[in-house]
């Protein structure tokens, strides 16, 4: 029998080979990561389907489900959803408070890709219980935490270099968003030009594969249906061009506007002297 000594002195050996193959080794780490990636973007659809069961008795049509019940339901339900979350973000994982993708920006830019790995678990059940029981808010920023804190925690675990951890980082957020959406092209776009804000090969080339291997997965789970269904239209003249511009315009102006509420109301509950962890209920 090999003894323990001798195992763990064979893995690092062969470890330090690997890490010298820095596409080999790369390639395979990605791969990983968007196994892994594509998994836990299953997993949350799943653990939002069952929260939403348990809180409004429909596992796929809330809005249905929200007209069968009392109405004053409809108020205490996202309450008591943000009184389960408050102490999980505040007392757990304050990183999980957040939208998700300005702390994973962060965590690439100022801290070198480090994402504490509980943050993996936290968010994913925060973010579950947060919309599952009603919350305003969506699976974008949640998935790319959690693939960005997966790809952080492998990468710190294998112990690399600062910069294959940011690359880990980008191939976490590049899976989630691929597997939650079944977009893999949208998901390397996002992790390079967001996360990273670096389009060079050494690093596309893992998150692209990272991003393929999270939509295979996510696909065999549940099926190759598009995350948005857009209904089918033409071009019948070219001035439909000038309602189109204008509408864009409209929307530019909507978009900053709503930005800038967000962040207003964010500094009002910020400033509330109540209980951080009691502020998600009141949100709800």
């Amino acid at each position: 029998m090999m003894s323990a000594a001798r195992a763990g002195g064979l893995w690092r050996y062969y470890l330090a080979r690997l890490k010298a193959s820095e596409y080999v080794f790369m390639i395979l780490v990605a791969t990983v990561i968007g196994l892994g990636g594509g998994l836990t973007a299953v997993a949350l659809r799943y653990l939002i389907g069952f929260f939403q069961w348990v809180s409004f008795g429909s596992w796929s049509n809330l809005l249905e489900a929200a007209h069968r019940i009392p109405w004053y339901l409809l108020i205490f339900i996202p309450a008591i959803g943000g009184l389960i979350v408050g102490p999980m973000v505040y007392r757990i994982a304050t990183e999980a408070r957040g939208h998700g993708v300005p702390e994973v920006m962060e965590a690439v830019a100022v801290h070198g890709g480090v994402i504490r790995p509980r943050v993996v678990l936290i968010k994913a059940l925060a973010s579950a219980v947060c919309i599952g029981t009603g919350g305003s808010t969506g699976r974008e920023g949640p998935i790319v935490q959690i693939g960005s804190a997966l790809g952080s925690s492998i990468g710190q675990g294998l112990k690399v270099s600062a910069r294959r951890l940011r690359t880990m980082v980008g191939c976490g957020a590049a899976a989630g968003i691929a597997g939650a959406f079944n977009a893999p092209i949208a998901g390397a776009l996002f992790a390079v030009e967001i996360i990273l804000g670096d389009f060079g090969v050494p690093q596309f080339s893992p998150i692209v594969i990272s991003s393929v291997v999270a939509t295979v997965v996510s696909r065999y789970f549940l099926g190759d249906m598009p995350a948005f269904i857009v209904p089918r239209y033409e071009l019948v003249s070219g001035f439909e061009l000038v309602p189109y511009a204008l509408l864009g315009l409209v929307a530019a102006f909507v978009g900053v506007g709503f930005t800038t509420l967000l962040y207003r109301v964010e500094d009002v509950f910020d400033s509330l002297r109540v209980p951080d962890i009691t502020k998600p209920a009141i949100g709800g």
